[in-house]
């Protein structure tokens, strides 16, 4: 069988995706996640942290809760039925952490788990890494041409 035939038959005999249905969802729940996201900030502020420590603590409990729920097995199920919508929240990149370092913890602690816990996060520190310093070099020769980061504007000439 050649390579367009299989294709034809492979279209026809997969069900349809239901793609609005599936955009709904992960707004809805990508929104819901952010929305529990800020009232957690909320919650963090009128305890008496200030504003910039309540995000943080807020990014805390959300990849706590996150891996907390990939440990007992229930993010994949949520993220089953929101698909792209516990992606995009930092849940999505806690999640993708966690699940390979639990699925390979039979190979050790540090074989197994220490070593998967970085298939994702190794690149995403690296490049992130990587970004900040290229924007670092960017932003201090600009710097040095004129521009005042502090306020956002060039030096008059």
């Amino acid at each position: 069988m050649d390579k367009k035939t299989f294709k034809k038959l492979a279209k026809a005999s997969a069900p349809p995706s239901p793609i609005g249905m599936d955009c709904v969802r992960a707004f809805l729940c990508g929104g819901t996640i952010c929305l529990f996201a800020q009232l957690l900030n909320a919650l963090y502020v009128a305890l008496g942290a200030s504003t910039k420590d309540a995000g943080t603590i807020a990014t805390v409990t959300l990849v706590f809760i996150a891996i907390l729920l990939t440990g007992i097995g229930v993010f994949d199920r949520i993220a089953k039925f929101a698909g792209a919508g516990t992606l995009v929240p930092i849940t999505g990149f806690a999640n993708a952490v966690a699940a390979p370092a639990l699925d390979s913890r039979t190979e050790g602690l540090i074989l197994g788990v220490g070593v998967k816990i970085f298939t994702v996060a190794g690149p995403v520190i690296l490049y992130g890494c990587a970004a900040g310093t290229i924007y670092g070099v960017v932003l201090w020769i600009m710097t040095l041409l004129g521009y005042n980061p502090e306020v956002g504007i060039w030096a008059a000439s």
